[in-house]
């Protein structure tokens, strides 16, 4: 009886432990980088931004020289502003209508033969269709302007991506071809490389939270989230790969850092306290009433038939 007493005791006071921790090598990556080129030829014109800059997506890196292209932009914006041949255009026309018009009330009153007003309502006609020529080619000449600023924009190079500058490859009066220009680094989030056992594949999905502490001076654990599980396992070395995303909105963690990634199993639930059987329960009963009768002194001296 007191041994199921003590066994129910202890189930009772047991709690769940983990099963597992182990700590992962990992490496710190940035989330993306990028050879920034130029997608024409020519002469580097200006350096705008050096190595180690923050720069954003849009920002302008370099320049290459564009005489030819702004003189190009020029003449194009002359003809897309050049209006005095659509407004000739556009007066012959209402002159025509007029003339047209005219013609219609004296054919009406049988002042002139019907092939006088054929005539009128053919240069009417002509009239109009070189209003719509005139209409057409200034939307051909706003067209080539905005093809010469295309071409005048391709001169300057941009950042695609808002990063840091890793490298910067050309200077003032090199000449671009084929060769990138920069490097750039998204350093925001970071991305993180682990390698996992087979045995962590069914507790690690996309948007699982894992711990990574970087091996740099100072750097405190961080909560880094899966973003991408390989679904294939290597069979020699029975792992696979995870890549994780890392928040570093303060830029205090660089690029290229080795770290360990902290994987904690699921702990196991505490097994339910076993009931014990009605026997043991009332026998239990019965040992602790006798055991208070031998332990009270009262009890035990009072004189039988005395209150």
């Amino acid at each position: 009886m007191n041994h199921s007493r003590r066994w129910v005791l202890a189930a009772s006071l047991l709690v769940p432990v983990a099963a597992w921790a182990q700590a992962l090598g990992c490496l710190i990556e940035p989330y993306r980088v990028s050879e920034v080129g130029s997608p024409v030829i020519g002469v580097v014109s200006s350096m705008v931004a050096e190595r180690g800059d923050h720069v954003a997506a849009g920002q302008v890196l370099a320049t290459l020289r564009s005489e030819v292209e702004r003189q190009s932009v020029a003449v194009a914006s002359s003809k897309a502003q050049a209006i005095g041949e659509l407004k000739a255009a556009q007066a012959n026309a209402e002159l025509a209508r007029q003339k047209l018009a005219r013609a219609k009330d004296l054919a009406d009153q049988q002042f002139i033969s019907s092939q006088a007003l054929e005539q009128a309502r053919a240069e009417y006609q002509v009239a109009e269709n070189r209003h719509s020529q005139a209409r057409e080619q200034r939307d051909v000449f706003a067209r080539e302007h905005d093809l010469a600023q295309a071409q005048l924009g391709l001169r300057t190079i941009r950042s695609p991506i808002s990063g840091v500058i890793v490298e910067r490859y050309l200077s003032v009066g090199e000449r671009v071809e084929e060769k990138p220009i920069f490097k750039v680094a998204i350093v925001n989030p970071l991305r993180v490389e682990v390698v996992l056992p087979s045995s962590a594949y069914a507790g690690v999905r996309r948007g699982t939270e894992i711990s990574v502490t970087p091996d740099f001076p100072g750097a405190k654990p961080r909560l880094a989230r899966v973003t991408v599980v390989d679904r294939l396992i290597d069979g020699a070395s029975n792992t696979f790969r995870a890549r994780l995303e890392l928040p570093n909105a303060d830029l205090s963690l660089p690029a290229g850092l080795r770290c360990k990634a902290e994987l904690r199993a699921a702990q196991a639930p505490a097994p339910a306290p076993r009931a014990a059987a009605p026997s043991a329960v009332r026998s239990g009963r019965a040992a602790e009433a006798s055991l208070r009768l031998q332990m009270d002194p009262v009890l035990v001296n009072a004189p039988i038939g005395r209150p």
